[in-house]
């Protein structure tokens, strides 16, 4: 009778370790428990041909920037902004830019190796390599649905649902931001973890912005990692090129999605 006591403790305490090393529902898939990952850190880029449209509406917003701020404000992040004449391209050259933006590649830029651990407070992390090492001091808490990096909680954001115009292409995701203020210097981070409108990619993509008070750039890190949803080679494609541009934006305001 001892024994057999002994043998359902045993069982029972299995049980209660396996569940508590149980992957989180948002990294379940792609990453494993103590098992090395392969991802790309990528880039994306357009045709170098787009350089001189970008030019052009750089120099059309250094002469009225307030009604560039004002007029992008309604804008999602990552797109091109609507055409309009004060943007500094002609109709004809706002379609050619349109044309050089749809023809963006995804460019491997190094090769990383990914990590999952379980660490203390519940929370797990991704040990990261390389070019990736910043996104290894981020932990997640599957209890409280946040991450933590070494400047604080990160807090939720809405769910990503990227349009298929977006520097990434079509993706959807769940994202955490930190920001923080002060008379010296305002710093952001965010962290989102997602997967592309085709299935293909599972997607990490960590930035970190901090401006002084006076403008001056003290940190601006992009990183975006690419993880195969199966196995199997990577095929690096471009994004998706929507049939009919809904909300075309103007170069220079790309950002993350």
């Amino acid at each position: 009778m001892k024994r057999l006591f002994s043998r359902i403790s045993l069982v029972a305490l299995l049980a209660i370790t396996a569940h508590g090393q149980e992957v989180p529902a948002l990294l379940k898939g792609f990453l494993t428990l103590d098992k090395h990952v392969r991802a790309e850190a990528v880039v994306v880029l357009p045709p170098p041909e787009i350089e001189k449209y970008i030019a052009k509406v750089e120099q059309a917003a250094q002469k009225d920037r307030k009604w560039f701020e004002e007029y992008s404000k309604n804008t999602k992040p990552g797109i091109p902004l609507p055409f309009h004449e004060k943007i500094g391209l002609t109709k004809t050259e706002y379609d050619e830019y349109l044309a050089l933006w749809a023809k963006r590649e995804f460019k491997v830029a190094q090769v990383v190796n990914l990590l999952l651990r379980k660490g203390s407070e519940g929370r797990w992390n991704i040990i990261a390599s390389d070019a990736a090492a910043s996104i290894s001091s981020l932990r997640y808490s599957d209890k409280d649905d946040n991450w933590k990096s070494t400047n604080g909680i990160m807090t939720r954001l809405p769910d990503i649902n990227a349009d298929p115009m977006s520097i990434l292409g079509g993706w959807t995701g769940k994202e955490w931001k930190f920001e923080e203020e002060t008379s010296l210097s305002k710093l952001k981070e965010n962290f989102a973890v997602g997967i592309t409108s085709d299935g293909k990619y599972h997607l990490l993509v960590y930035r970190a912005q901090e401006m002084t008070a006076t403008g001056t750039r003290l940190l601006d890190k992009n990183l975006v990692l690419r993880i195969p949803a199966a196995a199997g080679a990577v095929k690096t494609t471009a994004p998706t090129k929507p049939a009919t541009p809904t909300k075309p934006a103007t170069p220079g305001k790309a950002n993350k999605r």
